[in-house]
């Protein structure tokens, strides 16, 4: 796992590479960038990042492929999973779940809490992505169709239901199977459709292993925080499934990943070089999710008190990037999903 790093720094890519591996700016580093990323939460970005790079590379052999709308498309989720950070974050706040002794506050800054911004700064920022996220939705729809619509409704009922009053979803025990949706089906088959116009049902199911995948990094995070989220009757699945069955379904989930993976394969909606994620090394995460977490920070840990949540990542981010891979090995060779 990484380690804590708080050196100071004068080298603004150093810093940039600090924060997008542990969450966290080195110590003294206020420059406007680096600030931005921690923010928007930037070091979970390489997973939407992912799920744009497996629409991309299902779609670029396939009939009716524009490079130009597929970046855009990317472009759009991206700047959409930074506004669905921001989000979070407001309505966390303004109603009392995040506060300073909460894990948001705790591994890393939280925007209002620490000082770094105010609510409004944050709802300014929310609103100037979301307006940038409707130009590109405008430009998408214009070539592709009222289907571009639908995927970005449905995602942004996803981002914005996930923490906001009345619908509340993952205090509904809705949050995780909201996660498997929108990094799955919903990125990947709606970037797929913007760069090509069409999607084939092996696209949606080619999206599902991967959105196992973040769903198990969520599942992480919301193990480390029932003893927080319990009292507060916030439902996650691992509060209503208590700790151990929470732990025992993430460690299927990613087991899950490898199953759904070889099953695909024969089904026309992954190439063979796919198989390669099998050696995503899913032996060194598995001993972390066996036992229970430790009582107290080890040291250097950067996001504690996250801890199956830095695990699953970590499982998250290497076999996401050995299906990119083996997806970019498919498209070499010619691998169109469906034929």
């Amino acid at each position: 796992m990484a380690t804590l790093e708080t050196a100071r720094t004068t080298n603004p890519l150093e810093a940039w590479r600090v924060v997008m591996s542990t969450c966290n700016a080195p110590a003294g580093v206020s420059d406007v960038v680096s600030r931005w990323l921690v923010l928007t939460r930037a070091c979970v970005q390489p997973m939407t990042l992912t799920s744009a790079a497996i629409a991309g590379l299902l779609a670029v052999r396939a009939p009716g492929f524009n490079v130009w709308l597929f970046l855009l498309a990317a472009v759009g989720i991206v700047l959409a999973h930074a506004g669905n950070n921001l989000v979070n974050d407001i309505f966390d706040e303004s109603l009392g779940a995040d506060t300073a002794d909460y894990p948001r506050a705790l591994y890393a800054p939280h925007p209002v809490l620490s000082g770094m911004a105010t609510r409004r700064t944050l709802v300014t920022a929310f609103l100037v992505l979301n307006a940038l996220d409707l130009l590109i939705l405008v430009t998408l729809t214009s070539y592709r169709g009222w289907p571009v619509v639908a995927f970005a409704l449905l995602g942004l009922l996803g981002s914005v239901g996930y923490a906001a009053p009345v619908l509340r979803f993952k205090k509904r025990g809705l949050g995780e199977p909201v996660v498997f949706l929108v990094w799955g089906p919903l990125m990947v088959g709606g970037t797929y459709f913007a760069a090509t116009g069409h999607l084939p049902w092996q696209v949606v199911a080619a999206s599902i292993p991967y959105s196992i995948l973040c769903t198990t990094v969520l599942f992480g995070k919301h193990i480390d925080k029932i003893q927080w989220d319990a009292p507060l009757k916030i439902g996650t699945l691992p509060v209503l499934l208590g700790e151990r069955v929470a732990r025992a379904v993430t460690l299927g989930l990613m087991v899950a990943f490898y199953v759904v993976v070889v099953m695909l394969i024969p089904l026309g909606a992954l190439p063979w070089t796919s198989l390669i994620a099998l050696f995503a090394r899913l032996w060194k995460s598995w001993p972390y999710l066996r036992k229970p977490r430790p009582t107290k920070r080890p040291e250097n840990f950067p996001v504690w008190p996250l801890w199956y949540a830095a695990v699953t990542f970590v499982h998250t981010r290497r076999a996401g990037a050995l299906l990119v891979l083996g997806l970019l090995a498919g498209a070499v060779l010619g691998f169109v999903p469906g034929r």
